[in-house]
Parts: structure tokens; C-alpha cells; sequence
């Protein structure tokens, strides 16, 4: 008895018929474009980014400049949430705050970013000492839990500004990408594709760049949007200690130490809940896009 075609039909033959033809990137941007909530965050971070870059046009306070007379003043017309007790308007530094947060963050990722691809790339494709070396070097890292070691590096340092807040993040915290990266190379070295490559005489280089690396990069994607919202509450917790950013200068988790007192705490609402909404809604949001990302490029998602 012969089957009709046109009933061996269902979602998942749909979905299939609807990918056939497309680069895995295109039906990756496809899924992703279909999961709301992280289509919704990415729009809700462009705005985001887009107040803090519009600072100078949004507010014409200085968030550096203290004024005795205002200290601990209320929200009024001229100062929507008030000053803080120094005199300064907390509505310019949540928005200027917003910047060094994100500065800082995302500057974090792309430093760790490059270490971890870098080491991860050497590792996984050459192996042998190579690897050994590599992976004893993550091993000695990890050892030490990541806030006590930017603690112990902030401590001896006699300053702290941007710069060497991002480097210290990101010296410290490569080795877990470069395990990531190190894993996808080991399963994808073997494979007949890369071994036909080096068959017919193609660099190592190329492999890596041409073959490897775009095989990786839904991993990395995913990853990366991690360790940014990781990054950002990093900063946040170093600030509010006293171990991040210095005052004046503005930065979410600088207004959340400054408020830290019992009586701001109780009295001065608007000084320590937006910088605490800011931080929770832009890292809710790149976890989303994240979670977004790896249900886009995970390949068991084509049995959905």
C-alpha cells in the first residue's frame, strides 16, 4: 500500500521544509527572532544604551559636582529624584552611572572574550604540552574564588580607575571560557570535514578561522551575553564595597554604597531603588537575550 505525501505532513517536517536551503546563521536569527521575551529585552537594552548616551541631552546636572546646599534634598521639579548626600543629582548619576556600568561590562566580555578564544583556540586544536600548560594555567586560576582574587588585586593596587577595573575582571575570569572553547575544538577537530582540510595542505590559521571558530560561535555568543550580565553585577559589588570605581565618579553600584546608610535607606527611597531596578533589568535582560541565543544555535532545537 503506498502512502500519500501530502499526509506525512506535521510541525517538525514544516519547520524543516521552512529551514532547507537557509545558513545555519539565518535559521538561528529565525529562531531567535520568535522567542518574544528576548526580542522584547533587546529592544528594552537599546533604550538603555540609547538614555545613557544621550546623557547631556536628557539631564543638565553634573553628576560629579556637589552642592552643600542640596544635600539629602527630596525629589523636587528641578531634581526628579533628589540629591545625595553630597549634593549631587541622583537622576544625572543614574543615567552617567549607566555609561561606566556598561563601559565597564561590556569592555570585560570583549578583553575576556579574546583571552578565552585565543587560549581556548591553542588548546583544543593543538594539544598535547600545549593544552597541559594551558589547562594548569585554568586550573591554578579557578582555584581562588573570583571575587576574593579581584579583592586581592584591587587591595595592593593603589588606584582603580576603568582601565584596570576591566583588566582585572577579565584577567581573572578567562579560564571557564577557554574551557568552553577548548571542548567545542576537541569534538570538532576529529571531524572529516577539518581532516580533509588539513589533508589538501590548508594552514592551521585558516582552519581555525574558516572552519573552527564559526562552528563555535553560538557558544561563544551565548557565553559572552553571560559574562556581561556577570560582569555588570561584578562591578557592582566591587563598587558598593568600596573596591571598584572611586567617587565622584558615577556608577550604579557607587549610588547603591552611597545610599547604604539606615536613614537614606528609610527616608530616601529614590536614591538607592532606580540604581537597583537599573542593575536588575539590564542583567534580567542580557540573560534573556542569552537564554534567546542558546535556543537559537542549540542544533537539538531542529527536532522541535
Amino acid at each position: 500500500m503506498e502512502l500519500n505525501p501530502q499526509t506525512n505532513t506535521g510541525p517538525g517536517i514544516e519547520i524543516k521544509n521552512a529551514e532547507k536551503g537557509m545558513s545555519p546563521t539565518k535559521i538561528a536569527m529565525k529562531r531567535f527572532m520568535k522567542n518574544k521575551l528576548a526580542v522584547a529585552s533587546v529592544f528594552i537594552l537599546l533604550l538603555i544604551v540609547l538614555v545613557v548616551i544621550l546623557a547631556p541631552f536628557l539631564t543638565e546636572h553634573n553628576p560629579t559636582k556637589t552642592n552643600l546646599t542640596l544635600i539629602e534634598r527630596p525629589p523636587s521639579e528641578d531634581h526628579p529624584l533628589g540629591n545625595d548626600s553630597s549634593g549631587r543629582d541622583n537622576l544625572a548619576r543614574l543615567i552617567y552611572g549607566g555609561r561606566i556600568s556598561l563601559i565597564v561590562g561590556f569592555s570585560a566580555m570583549v578583553f575576556t572574550l579574546v583571552i578565552g578564544v585565543v587560549l581556548g583556540s591553542i588548546s583544543g586544536y593543538y594539544g598535547g604540552k600545549i593544552d597541559s600548560i594551558i589547562m594548569r594555567a585554568c586550573d591554578l586560576v579557578l582555584m581562588l574564588p573570583f571575587l576574593v582574587l579581584c579583592l586581592t588585586i584591587v587591595a595592593i593596587l593603589e588606584e582603580v580607575n576603568v582601565t584596570i577595573l576591566v583588566s582585572i575582571i577579565a584577567l581573572t575570569s578567562w579560564p571557564s571560557l577557554t574551557r568552553i572553547i577548548r571542548g567545542t575544538f576537541l569534538t570538532l577537530r576529529e571531524q572529516e570535514f577539518i581532516l580533509g582540510a588539513k589533508a589538501i595542505g590548508v594552514s592551521d590559521l585558516r582552519i581555525i578561522f574558516k572552519h573552527f571558530i564559526p562552528n563555535a560561535i553560538g557558544p561563544i555568543l551565548v557565553n559572552a551575553t553571560l559574562m556581561m550580565a556577570t560582569y555588570i553585577i561584578a562591578e557592582s559589588a566591587l563598587s558598593f564595597i568600596g573596591f571598584g570605581i572611586p567617587q565622584p565618579t558615577p556608577t550604579w553600584g557607587n549610588m547603591l554604597s552611597e545610599a547604604q546608610s539606615l536613614r537614606i535607606l528609610r527616608n530616601s527611597p529614590e536614591a538607592w531603588i532606580p540604581p537597583g531596578l537599573a542593575i536588575l533589568i539590564t542583567v534580567l535582560c542580557i540573560n534573556f537575550v542569552g537564554d534567546g541565543l542558546r535556543d537559537a544555535f542549540d542544533p537539538k532545537s531542529n527536532r522541535r
